[in-house]
């Protein structure tokens, strides 16, 4: 890792940590230059998403069923 990882104490944090700190930052950097056009209410409702994800994480559609099952709509 560089050198600013090193002084700034996050080298030794596991993996998730660091993760979820370059989200916070990468999210901050996004409101600052303008570019997060969420709203709170926005924000909200995607994090009761990943919660629920969280909660549930057997409980999902395969992507290629989804595309399966639209083009199939899609073709009638």
């Amino acid at each position: 890792m560089g050198q600013a990882t090193h002084d700034l104490g996050i080298e030794p944090m596991p993996l998730e940590q660091r993760i979820a700190l370059d989200q916070e930052i990468w999210d901050s950097v996004a409101v600052e230059a303008g570019l997060s056009s969420s709203t709170p209410a926005e924000l909200g409702v995607l994090e009761q998403r990943v919660a629920e994800d969280d909660a549930s994480p057997d409980d999902v559609i395969a992507w290629e069923r989804i595309k399966d099952e639209a083009v199939q709509r899609w073709r009638r």
